[in-house]
């Protein structure tokens, strides 16, 4: 027998062989490059896209410093809430998921595609919110189908609380999503982040933000959270205390009713803000947990105009609360003196027009301090005349308007104080004489800001303009102060005493004389001064029509400023009651008597506690 070995292979097995041998090599041969390549060539990028798949990080945004009123009660909040996430990197059908998502969080399918579009500007395995501040039953339900639903999470994070909801909105602002242009503005900015976007949160956005925080976790491989595998703390925002007194907020608030307008009380010694209230409003607690299309658009739609801060963007006519200015500059360049009287027989004729007084029988003969009182418009007509109207625009404005306050909030008027070259300016045409007799009595071209009125009336109280603040301190979270407010002198009432004390003398009697047109804001033991006002909405003919008979849209407006005491003011207020039926001593003293007696009698229930506590 043949030796195994000595034999011969026949020629198509060795073929074979060789072959099985060659396509043995290459395979190995191409197993080794792939290997090369994976661990050499790009290892570092394999190990990344490894380390990625299995471990993320996490930023953890700070909690919003807390808000405070001037007496440490709790404004502005932030409580734990629970968000739904949506990694698109870890979901294996996009379109299906949000499909699915819709429907367990009860959402149009039209909202969540929506969120597609924001996956081009994100960075890789950064989650979206796809809804935010999430009930109990959407929770269980996302948990319940987690695992139908790859790259969906519930992730803890701080929602912003704001107690007392409508009745502050306009001063503390809201937050919402960072938008595109707030991302190029700030680049500590993240998409999805909650910032200030009006307001105080928005003012003070970079004392109210903190540092933000991170995690390093480790997930599985549908992104589920394992553990923390390294975790950074956040730092919380600093601790915000406004010049806002909480309870008289709320008992102005309770005044204005249904009324629209607004009411300003503030320290005309400091300009501290110590109420501040816009009708109608909104509660800025739908913007914290992310406003809905629906309601976003029946606010900007709502010809009641709930979001403009009316206090500061709303312009009137001030009507008769400008004879104060007209008053002072009529006593200080001498046009009239104490003694000076002037018949009024219930209206005037200039040229072609009959300049009614509000009263149809008319005043009879008045004095300076009779007309303030009884708020005669013949004898503010006349001065007006002798004044002219730039010497009244130049009382104005030192009184302080035609300009901004200076408040720290976005968007302020400046209202309108026209004079010559204004008319000039505006309308390429000169000023008519018979236009000084509307602006006398503060009609015609002139509007103002109730915030600008509370200036006006403060400034008469103690002859200085502050600029009016809300901020008090600003404290870290080891309560160290890195601000306070302090009172900014912006104008003192250059003008001789005798000139103030009648102008204050009128407005005591305004109050407290029995024929006073504002004795419905007489307080109790404590004595007030104060100014009527009705401005038109529309020009009146000869004929009287009573508002009640107008439409709504054409019904005057109604203002009361008042300060108190009258020795030494501490408080002042303006209330502005538009579109009223009736008159600023019928409609708006009132609702200022109410919050005046409101602080006086805070006052001394908290003067009592205090000794008590003593």
């Amino acid at each position: 027998m043949v030796p195994l070995s000595q034999r011969e292979v026949p020629g198509v097995l060795r073929q074979r062989v060789m072959v099985a041998i060659g396509v043995g090599v290459l395979c190995f041969t191409l197993l080794l490059a792939r290997l090369w390549t994976l661990q050499i060539l790009h290892g570092e990028e394999m190990r990344i896209l490894s380390e990625n798949n299995r471990i993320r990080l996490h930023r953890v945004q700070a909690t919003r410093g807390t808000v405070l009123d001037r007496f440490g009660r709790v404004l502005v909040d932030s409580r734990p809430s629970f968000d739904g996430v949506l990694v698109p990197e870890d979901a294996k059908d996009i379109p299906t998921a949000v499909e699915n998502l819709a429907q367990l969080l009860g959402q149009s399918a039209a909202d969540m595609h929506g969120l597609l579009t924001q996956m081009s500007s994100r960075p890789p395995f950064e989650g979206i919110t796809i809804k935010r501040d999430l009930s109990w039953e959407e929770m269980v339900a996302l948990e319940t189908h987690q695992l139908d639903l790859p790259g969906v999470s519930l992730q803890m994070t701080s929602r912003r609380s704001y107690p007392l909801e409508e009745r502050l909105a306009h001063i503390l602002g809201y937050v919402g999503e960072a938008s595109q242009q707030d991302l190029l503005l700030d680049p500590r900015n993240r998409l999805g982040d909650l910032i200030g976007k009006v307001g105080l949160e928005k003012r003070l956005e970079r004392y109210l933000r903190g540092v933000d925080g991170g995690q390093q976790v480790e997930v599985d491989a549908v992104g589920r959270k394992l553990r923390v595998l390294r975790e950074v703390e956040e730092a919380p925002g600093d601790t915000v205390t406004i010049t806002i007194d909480r309870d008289l907020q709320e008992a102005a608030w309770q005044a204005m009713g249904d009324h629209d307008g607004s009411v300003v009380a503030l320290d005309p010694n400091t300009g501290e803000i110590l109420a501040l209230v816009n009708r109608p409003s909104y509660d800025p607690n739908v913007f914290a947990r992310g406003i809905r299309r629906g309601e976003w658009r029946a606010l900007v739609t709502d010809k009641r105009h709930p979001l403009n801060n009316r206090a500061i963007q709303g312009q009137y006519p001030p009507g008769s609360t400008f004879k104060i200015i007209v008053a002072t500059a009529a006593l200080e360049e001498g046009v009239v003196n104490p003694f000076t009287r002037i018949h009024c027989p219930g209206g005037v004729q200039f040229g072609n027009h009959y300049f009614r007084c509000w009263r149809k029988e008319g005043h009879g003969s008045v004095n300076l301090h009779q007309a303030l009182v009884q708020s005669c418009d013949v004898f503010f007509y006349q001065v007006a005349q002798r004044l002219g109207i730039d010497t009244i625009a130049r009382y104005a404005r030192l009184y302080g308007l035609g300009a901004p306050t200076g408040i720290d909030l976005e968007h302020e008027k400046p209202g309108t104080i026209p004079d010559t070259a204004w008319k000039r300016r505006r309308f390429n045409q000169p000023w008519y004489a018979g236009e000084t007799l509307s602006v006398g009595i503060g009609q015609g071209y002139v509007t103002a800001t109730p915030l600008q009125m509370a200036n006006v009336i403060s400034m008469a109280a103690v002859g200085k303009r502050f600029r009016p603040h809300y901020v008090k301190d600003i404290a870290t979270p080891d309560r160290t102060i890195v601000r306070t407010g302090t009172p900014e002198l912006v104008e003192t009432l250059k003008v001789r005493d005798t000139t103030l004390m009648q102008v204050r003398e009128g407005l005591r009697d305004v109050v407290n004389a029995p024929n006073g047109t504002g004795k419905q804001a007489r307080l109790d033991g404590i004595l007030a001064a104060g100014k009527t006002g009705t401005s038109q909405v529309v020009k009146m003919g000869e004929k009287r029509v009573k508002s009640s008979q107008l439409p709504w849209q054409e019904r005057d407006h109604a203002w009361f400023v008042t300060y108190a005491p009258v020795d030494a003011p501490e408080i002042a207020v303006v209330t502005l009651v538009e579109h009223a039926e009736g008159g600023g001593g019928a409609v708006a003293a009132p609702i200022a008597r109410q919050v005046m007696q409101t602080y006086f009698d805070l006052k001394k229930a908290r003067e009592g506690a205090k000794y008590a506590q003593n």
